[in-house]
């Protein structure tokens, strides 16, 4: 049978020296956004979000993006197996449309077949192994093993496979790039780009979420688990961890179903107390699956007496740290938001990566749970701030509420979550500001922003008073009586607020006709992501000082911090001796 298929192009396999990584990256560069197929036309929802021709809505990408990861399989491969004998064993149960390699913890490999029967005709002629020492669970999965019968003879019949790299460059190579761009503007969608979650990244993540989906299914044949968050938002960053929930609302779609005759029947079910303790039985029984049967599925942890409980784990085959909940369907649909907000323009993205990255590089972020500002938050202070310029740049949610038709209607627990989800309805911003501006404004709009008072409120799109005394306020979209940001402590938000008064100083005193592409000091967003110490060094360069009346309010409004924080330091030394 003929090799028939899609083929891919694919990063190296490591990167060895930082000649590959940059041959890597200009390649991944020629095509924008996700573009990984050597096709015509790009697969489902892969278009890169804020340009034309992407406008299908939420639903329909994630309803494609589950059809595709059904087709779909996972193999672990051996190091050293020829790519075209592998392919052309695998398409002899079908027509195989895409493929790809990686590595995590030994080579694996995506199979994309055109038709689900080619699965089940693969299954039927796959076998559970024996060891001599333990004895195997017998599950048939999506997930197989494959071996050379005879590696001496076959290793040199045919091109070895290459793999794709799924992890982001390090800070270093990172800053050296960017100080190749033309201009801040042409940074920041460079730090995008690289960045992003590629095509082949976001199909192992759906196949990832689908592999879960079969082990749940054999309790609740009718489930779905579904990734939400920065895997479907279209703000994912590589390396960024697997958010999916179990979704059981399907399963009792018919129970109000009328049928005909003089009876009704219902299932006989099993009833307790609450809908969380529910959700806290169904989340213990799948973590058990999952930990005792679930290929690759390694540190399973149980967290159920979280506000919302989940069962966390290790996807080894993958490489994804997971975390799974039940019925989390407002977060689905904060996913949405995100979507449609990075759909209708695409400086929302560009401008809310720059952002995150900086936050992280300077420690504002972490990705250990404590006091410190979330993705999610920054996330949304650059949709509002973008929904404060003038003319807005994006709408508020009310203004995408209005937009709704009938089949829109979203109400979930009590909270009325309703979005246009036609992105043709809303009318495209008016506002022309470029990147560069419009991060040097962010900094400065929050450097300023009246925390002490003032609340962030996306869905009427300006500030509102403080409900409590938390340093920083940031209403959810959709459940208005709870702080996104309500750890956050006094001291991270003076933090800040000092790192954002000081990255607009920087970017303000740039001096664009002086800088060179070859200059080993970093410009622009690459002098933001290094550390604080380092910046201020740079910008205090002799003749250059304060461009206008709004700098030198941020020089002397750092100044005065810093005199405070040295008076506090010496009153507390004196009353301590």
């Amino acid at each position: 049978m003929a090799v028939c298929m899609g083929l891919v192009t694919r990063l190296p396999l490591c990167v060895q020296g930082r000649g590959r990584f940059f041959d890597s990256f200009h390649r991944h560069l020629s095509s924008p956004g996700t573009a990984i197929l050597k096709r015509e036309e790009p697969p489902t929802g892969s278009e890169e979000p804020g340009l034309p021709g992407n406008r299908k809505t939420f639903s329909e990408v994630q309803k494609e993006r589950h059809e595709q990861a059904q087709r779909s399989i996972l193999i672990s491969c051996p190091k050293k197996v020829p790519e075209k004998r592998l392919l052309k064993h695998l398409c002899q149960h079908g027509e195989i449309t895409n493929h790809f390699f990686f590595e995590s913890f030994g080579i694996h490999a995506v199979i994309e077949y055109s038709k689900k029967e080619s699965i089940a005709s693969l299954q039927d002629s796959t076998f559970i192994p024996h060891g001599e020492t333990e004895f195997p669970i017998p599950f048939k999965s999506r997930f197989f093993n494959i071996n050379l019968k005879n590696p001496s003879n076959q290793i040199s019949d045919g091109t070895l496979v290459q793999c794709s790299d799924q992890s982001s460059p390090s800070n270093v190579d990172l800053v050296e790039m960017l100080c190749n761009a033309e201009s801040v503007e042409g940074q920041i969608i460079t730090l995008m780009r690289i960045l992003q979650v590629t095509e082949e990244n976001i199909r192992l993540r759906y196949l990832t979420c689908s592999l879960i989906e079969d082990i749940a299914a054999a309790y609740f044949p009718a489930c779905t688990v579904k990734p939400f968050g920065s895997s479907v938002n279209s703000f994912g960053k590589l390396g960024c961890d697997l958010d999916m929930f179990l979704d059981l609302d399907d399963i009792g779609k018919n129970s109000a179903a009328k049928t005909a005759g003089s009876f009704s029947m219902e299932y006989q079910v099993k009833n307790v107390s609450s809908e969380r303790w529910a959700t806290q039985k169904i989340l213990s029984v799948i973590g058990e699956c999952l930990d005792n049967f679930g290929p690759g599925c390694v540190s399973v942890q149980k967290i159920l007496h979280a506000r919302c409980p989940l069962v966390r784990f290790s996807h080894q085959a993958s490489g994804f740290q997971c975390d799974l909940t039940a019925n989390n369907r407002i977060a689905l649909k904060s996913s949405e938001l995100l979507y449609i907000y990075g759909t209708l323009d695409s400086r929302v993205r560009a401008l809310a990566f720059s952002v995150r990255y900086w936050a992280r590089q300077q420690a504002l972020t972490s990705s250990i749970p404590g006091a410190w500002l979330t993705n999610f938050s920054l996330t949304i202070m650059v949709i509002f701030f973008l929904q404060k310029r003038s003319p807005p740049i994006i709408p508020s949610i009310d203004y995408l509420k209005n937009l709704a038709g009938a089949e829109d209607k979203c109400i979930i627990e009590g909270n009325d979550c309703t979005l246009v989800s036609n992105l043709d309805r809303i009318k495209p911003s008016l506002n022309t500001e470029t990147l560069d501006i419009l991060l040097c404004q962010f900094f400065e709009y929050f450097g300023n922003f009246a925390f002490n008072k003032n609340s962030i409120n996306i869905r009427k799109g300006k500030e509102q008073n403080k409900p409590d005394s938390s340093p920083i306020y940031i209403q959810n979209p959709f459940e208005p009586t709870l702080n996104v940001s309500r750890n956050v402590n006094e001291n991270q938000l003076e933090r800040f607020v000092h790192l954002a008064r000081e990255s607009a100083w920087i970017l303000q005193q740039e001096d664009k006709s002086q800088l060179s592409k070859s200059s080993s000091h970093p410009w622009g967003l690459a002098a933001l992501l290094l550390p604080s110490g380092l910046n201020k060094s740079k910008a205090k360069k002799p003749g250059k000082g304060p461009t206008n009346e709004t700098i030198r309010k941020l020089l002397e409004s750092i100044k005065a911090d810093s005199a405070k924080r040295s008076t506090a330091t010496r009153e507390k030394r004196t009353t301590q001796s």
